[in-house]
């Protein structure tokens, strides 16, 4: 892990020199600090370009699968190129500034090298909360939910729903009993989790090193599930976005963008593939941009979620429409 770390200290560094020159980081103002507010946020490159049919994600709670499979491939398809990611329940955010009812923010804990502190995007003001009881649980044990999505409940026996969340979601812990785990929310006060459907940690140190067949195995639940442009949730995923989830629910925090996922890392040869290492594919046979992800998951295959026209699926790696574009493997564990 120490070769990692340099790696990522390098990554950061560069993050940090980029912000500095660019023209926009002339533009200081006292930091501004907020929490996810809804189950998902999702990030927009630009404030008021949602559609019609996009309300479901717009509004406070959101209907994620209401919005996901109300929509045409073709409507799916005009995401691309106007979505930046998604940010879950809880997550902390920086708010660079406001414009109208949407707020600029970066999403902390997805690596670019587009901002030091997060990834960036709009999103509804309504769907974020200063969260000032929420941030004082912050130091207690987190609950993780493990299933690809999880119900929150206003009772301990899961009588009465309240929200559905996402796989990788991390709410304090308040209280936990045989069969269900007290939480702290944003702004709505305590609910209960299925004890089934998390795992709790003190500290995301004290998540467990992952092996190769750990991240396979995770990844493998979301078999099926339709792809999403910008997706981090288990409502939806982009490839990148699922590489970058899968890992960080075992702890691991690597970049957002498959583009910069293939710059650090450690470099492996293709005869020494193992399963969790993340395969990259780019245009002009491989010698171009970076525009693909997958995890190896063995005997020549990978696990990904390619494109809006398809689900997370099992691929051979060097099948025609992704051998010719291979371009190369990093490994993020070491063993």
């Amino acid at each position: 892990m120490k070769k990692w770390k340099r790696y990522f200290t390098a990554f950061l560094c560069f993050c940090m020199v980029f912000v500095f020159l660019s023209p926009a980081s002339a533009k200081t103002n006292k930091e501004e600090t907020a929490y996810i507010d809804v189950s998902v946020a999702t990030l927009w490159t630009e404030p008021n370009i949602a559609r019609d049919i996009d309300s479901p994600s717009l509004s406070n709670p959101v209907d994620m699968w209401k919005w996901t499979k109300s929509m045409t491939y073709e409507e799916k398809l005009w995401l691309v190129g106007n979505l930046e990611t998604q940010a879950l329940y809880g997550m902390k955010v920086t708010i660079l500034e406001k414009q109208g009812d949407w707020a600029k923010v970066v999403v902390h804990g997805q690596p670019t090298p587009r901002h030091p502190l997060g990834y960036p995007g709009w999103v509804p003001i309504r769907q974020l909360t200063k969260g000032n009881a929420f941030a004082k649980f912050q130091s207690k044990p987190f609950a993780q939910v493990t299933s690809p999505t999880a119900w929150l409940y206003k009772d301990p026996k899961g009588n009465h729903k309240f929200m559905e969340i996402s796989f990788n979601t991390r709410l304090p812990v308040i209280q936990s009993t045989k069969n269900a785990v007290k939480v702290m929310t944003p702004s709505d006060g305590a609910k209960w989790l299925k004890k089934e459907d998390v795992q709790i940690f003190r500290t995301e140190a004290d998540i467990p090193a992952p092996t190769g067949e750990d991240l396979v195995n995770t990844a493998k639940q979301f078999l099926g599930l339709p792809y999403l442009w910008a997706g981090t949730s288990g409502f939806g995923f982009d490839c990148s976005g699922f590489t970058h989830t899968i890992y960080k629910a075992h702890g691991i925090t690597i970049p957002r963008d498959s583009s910069v996922q293939a710059q650090f890392g450690t470099p492996v040869p293709e005869s020494e593939l193992q399963p969790g290492d993340l395969l990259f594919f780019a245009y002009n046979n491989g010698k171009g941009k970076i525009h693909h992800v997958g995890m190896y998951i063995g005997n020549g295959k990978m696990i990904h979620s390619p494109n809006t026209s398809t689900t997370v699926r099992i691929d051979d790696y060097r099948a025609p429409g992704y051998g010719e574009e291979f371009a190369g493997a990093r490994r993020y564990i070491h063993k």
